[in-house]
C-alpha cells in the first residue's frame, strides 16, 4: 500500500527535520537546514530518491509508535513472529553537525533486522561515492558528505546502489546507528556517544515542555502541538518555517503543491499568541526579533515570507525527476508567493508586536521606529487591491480580510500610542484612519441581503478568514454580522463539518484548476468562532472532532480530506498546530473551566 502522509512521524534538531514512516523508512530529510536539498527525498517519488529503512526483516511485522513522553524521540516496537523489537529515532539539538541517530532495541525472542541505506543528494537526483573508512561507509557528492557508523560495528554491503546490513538481536541488546552530516571540503566531525546523545535530547525536550504553563483540558494535545512548534523552529535565528516539507499536495494528482519550508509574516501574530499563552517568552523574544531583522528596510519592500534567516529571494521552480507524492506533480522548489503584494502581513506583523509588548518582551530601541513606518506606508496604501492570505494566483482583489488587517495594524499602533508615553506617532489621524478602514469595511465588505461579510468587495463568495473577526477586535463575537458570518460560512463552506478556505471551483478567483480539502486552521477558527458567539457546547464539540484527525502521534497535516479520510498539503503544518493551541487557550481557562 502506498504511504499516507499520516503514516509519517517528525523527528528533528531545531534546525532541519526527517519524517519517518511507519515501516520505519526515513522518506524525508533535507541537511543541513530546513530549505536545504534532500538527501532522502521518497516521500516525493520512490525509494530510488532517497530513504533510510530499518525495520524487521519478517513481513508480518506490526508497529506502534509513540513519542517517549513530551519529546521528540521516537518509539517504534515492532511485534513480529519472532519476537518483539523496539526501533528509537531521534535527532540530538545539535553541537556542530546534524546526525541523526537510530538504535535498535531487543525486547523479547530473536529478531533478525534489515537496515536499507539509499543516500540521494539533490532531491534525490546525485548518487553519491561510498567507500569505507575509519570503520565507517562514507558518501561523498559536491558539497555533501555523510558518514554511517554503528554500534557495536555491524557488517554492511552495498546492493542496488544502498548500503544494507543485516543483524539479529537478542532481548537487552542494543545496536545503534548514527548518521552524520558535513560539508565535504571540511573534516569529520567528532564521534558522538548515542545513548549519551538519547539522554540529552530527552532531558532537553522533557526540561522544555515542563515549562508550558497551560493547564486546561487536552494539555497533552497543547503540549504536542508547541512541541511541533519548537521543532519547526530554525534556532540559530528564530525563524519558524510553515512546515519542513514541500509539495505534499492539498488534493491527490493536482498542482496545488507548494515549498512550505521558509517562513511566512502571518504566522507571527498567531505563533507569537501560542508562545506567550503557554509561557514561552524567550521563544518569542527569539521570534519577534527574527521578525525585527527580517522587516528591516523600506516599508515598501515588505515580503509575505522569508527564508530561515530572512533571505528575501526564493525562486520557485519544478524538480522533474520527482513523481509527486501520489503522483502529484510537480515538484517545486522554492515559492513565488514571495512576490506577492498582501496587505495582511502588515496587520500580522503590528499585532506581534502589539502582542510583545503586551506579555512584557523587553523593547528593542528600533522597533517602534519601524512599525510608524509600516503604519505610514499602510495609511497610502490600504485601498489598493492585493492577493490575499490565500496567496491567490488569479488577479487582485479588495479581499475583506485584508482590509481587515489593515484596521488592525492601525489599531495596534494606536494602542501603543496610548499605552507608552513619549511614543512617537500622529494619534488623532491614526484614529481617523483607523475608523475609516473599519467604516468602508462595513459598508463594501458585508452582504446585507445575506447577513454576512464576503470574500471581497462585490462578491458574494465566501471566506473562511472572516471567522477571525472577533478574534482580531474588529466586531464583537455578539454583533449579529458576526453571527451571520459565522453561521453563512458553516452553511456554504463546510464539508462533512470541516471548514474550506473558500469555493475552489471558480478558478477565476484563484487562478488554480482543481480542489483542495478542508483546511484544519479555518477549522480550528470555526471552532473559536463558535464560542466567542455564545455557542460554546458546539464549540468543544468540533474541537474534539478536530483533535480526533490527528495521526497516531499527534501530528496534523495544512488539510483534510473529509471524503477520503486523509490528510492532505504538507505536514507537519505550523498553522494548524497553531489553530490547535489558540483555541484551546480560546476554549478553557488555566484551570480547565469553560
Amino acid at each position: 500500500m502506498p504511504p499516507r502522509i499520516e503514516d509519517y512521524a517528525l523527528i528533528g534538531d531545531l534546525q532541519t527535520a526527517a519524517l519517518v514512516g511507519r515501516d520505519g523508512s526515513i522518506d524525508w530529510l533535507c541537511l543541513p537546514r530546513f530549505d536545504s536539498g534532500a538527501c532522502f527525498a521518497a516521500l516525493l517519488g520512490d525509494r530510488d530518491n532517497g530513504h533510510w529503512r530499518m525495520a524487521p526483516v519478517h513481513p508480518d511485522a506490526r508497529a506502534t509508535r509513540s513519542y517517549r513522553g513530551d519529546s521528540l524521540v521516537l518509539d517504534t516496537v515492532w511485534d513480529t513472529p519472532d519476537g518483539c523489537v523496539k526501533v528509537t529515532d531521534f535527532m540530538p539539538q545539535r553541537d556542530r553537525a546534524p546526525e541523526v541517530v537510530r538504535i535498535v532495541e531487543g525486547l523479547t525472542g530473536r529478531v533478525p533486522m534489515r537496515g536499507v541505506l539509499r543516500l540521494r543528494f539533490d532531491y534525490g537526483r546525485v548518487v553519491p561515492w561510498m567507500r569505507r573508512a575509519e570503520g565507517c561507509r562514507a558518501a561523498v557528492a559536491g558539497p555533501d558528505a555523510v558518514w554511517l557508523r554503528t554500534e557495536p560495528q555491524v557488517t554492511t554491503y552495498g546492493k542496488d546502489f544502498s548500503t544494507r546490513s543485516e543483524f539479529t538481536v537478542a532481548p537487552g541488546e542494543r545496536y545503534a546507528s548514527v548518521l552524520t552530516w558535513h560539508p565535504s571540503h571540511r573534516p569529520r566531525p567528532r564521534i558522538i556517544d548515542p545513548y549519551d546523545a538519547l539522554d540529552c535530547t530527552l532531558d532537553d525536550w522533557h526540561a522544555w515542555s515542563a515549562r508550558c504553563r497551560y493547564t486546561g483540558p487536552h494539555r497533552d494535545a497543547v503540549v504536542r502541538s508547541l512541541i511541533v512548534l519548537k521543532a519547526l523552529t530554525y534556532a540559530p535565528t528564530g525563524g519558524i518555517v510553515a512546515a519542513p516539507t514541500t509539495s505534499l499536495p492539498e488534493a491527490l494528482g493536482s498542482v496545488r503543491n507548494w515549498d512550505y519550508r521558509y517562513c511566512w509574516l502571518r504566522d507571527a501574530s498567531l505563533t507569537l499568541t501560542s508562545l506567550i499563552g503557554a509561557g514561552y517568552l524567550d521563544e518569542a523574544a527569539a521570534w519577534r526579533d527574527w521578525l525585527l531583522r527580517a522587516v528591516a528596510g523600506a516599508p515598501e519592500d515588505l515580503q509575505i515570507m522569508y527564508g530561515v534567516a530572512g533571505e528575501r529571494r526564493l525562486p520557485e521552480a519544478e524538480l522533474p525527476w520527482l513523481s509527486g507524492f501520489g503522483a502529484s506533480a510537480p515538484v517545486r522548489l522554492g515559492n513565488a508567493a514571495v512576490d506577492q503584494r498582501q496587505l495582511d502581513v502588515y496587520g500580522e506583523v503590528l499585532d506581534a508586536f502589539h502582542g510583545a509588548r503586551v506579555a512584557g518582551l523587553p523593547s528593542q530601541p528600533h522597533a517602534w521606529n519601524i512599525q510608524r513606518q509600516l503604519v505610514e506606508y499602510l495609511a497610502t496604501t490600504w485601498r489598493d487591491p492585493d492577493e490575499g492570505l490565500w496567496e491567490i494566483r488569479g488577479p487582485r482583489r479588495h479581499f475583506v480580510h485584508s482590509k481587515v488587517m489593515a484596521w488592525v495594524a492601525v489599531d495596534r499602533a494606536v494602542r501603543t500610542l496610548e499605552a507608552v508615553p513619549g511614543a512617537r506617532g500622529d494619534l488623532r489621524r491614526w484614529r481617523e484612519l483607523r475608523d475609516t478602514i473599519h467604516r468602508e469595511v462595513c459598508e463594501r465588505g458585508y452582504d446585507a441581503t445575506r447577513a454576512t461579510f464576503t470574500q471581497f468587495y462585490g462578491s458574494t463568495a465566501l471566506d473562511a478568514a472572516t471567522l477571525l473577526l472577533p478574534r482580531l477586535g474588529f466586531l464583537p463575537g455578539d454583533d449579529p454580522r458576526v453571527v451571520g458570518t459565522v453561521d453563512a460560512v458553516r452553511a456554504s463552506l463546510t464539508q462533512d463539518g470541516l471548514v474550506r478556505r473558500y469555493a475552489t471551483g471558480d478558478s477565476a478567483v484563484d487562478g488554480l484548476p482543481g480542489d483542495e480539502g478542508a483546511f484544519l486552521a479555518c477549522s480550528f477558527w470555526l471552532a473559536e468562532a463558535l464560542h466567542l458567539t455564545g455557542r460554546p457546547r458546539e464549540a468543544r464539540d468540533l474541537f474534539s472532532r478536530l483533535l480526533a484527525l490527528r495521526n497516531d502521534v499527534g501530528l496534523l497535516a495544512e488539510e483534510y480530506d473529509p471524503a477520503g479520510g486523509r490528510q492532505l498539503g504538507n505536514f507537519p503544518q505550523a498553522f494548524s498546530h497553531i489553530g490547535l493551541v489558540g483555541t484551546a487557550f480560546t476554549l478553557f481557562d488555566e484551570t480547565g473551566a469553560d
